[in-house]
């Protein structure tokens, strides 16, 4: 039996307005609010406008009926003048944070990357993208170990990126 067999499974679902209280209080966390945007209110503002959007699925991570993490899909193909247009047609950005504090170290980030990455490629994406700031040497981690291979370093609105990816033909 594999380490990875024996990963927990996690369930993805829309995020409701019931969520945006948690939210707020997640993007406030020091190891969320860190990395995420430009404090709890302007990327409480972002999610909300991402639950109205077409080219982003904002979503709630549960474990065992708890939630635990926020995860978010997007076409940069959708979004006029977004910075990752250059990637191959079908190609999907997301961005994930774990929420309860206590939660970090865990093995959930790069267990919920990993599922959620292979839900996308049984949906049809080709390509998934992840953009950490380079410094954040955690995320970097937590997606190595869920399959994503650097390919570039770039400076967009977003600020500094390590530009992560995984391809479907890679395999699980």
């Amino acid at each position: 039996m594999t380490a990875r067999s024996a990963e927990p499974t996690y369930d993805f679902r829309e995020v409701t307005e019931a969520d945006l209280p948690m939210l707020r209080a997640w993007l406030a966390e020091p190891h969320v609010a860190e990395w995420w945007g430009e404090g709890p209110e302007v990327s409480l503002a972002e999610i909300v406008e991402a639950m109205e959007s077409v080219e982003t699925e904002p979503l709630i991570v549960e474990l065992d009926g708890r939630p635990i993490a926020y995860v978010q899909s997007y076409d940069p193909h959708l979004e006029d003048g977004h910075p990752y247009q250059d990637q191959p047609f079908g190609t999907l950005g997301m961005d994930i944070s774990i929420g309860p504090p206590e939660l970090v170290g865990k093995g959930h980030g790069p267990a919920i990357v990993r599922q959620f990455t292979a839900m996308l490629f049984e949906e049809g994406c080709p390509r998934v993208i992840i953009d950490p700031d380079p410094a954040n040497a955690r995320a970097v981690r937590a997606y190595e170990k869920a399959g994503f291979v650097a390919f570039d370093t770039r400076t967009s609105v977003y600020g500094p990126a390590l530009m992560m990816a995984r391809d479907a033909e890679d395999g699980e």
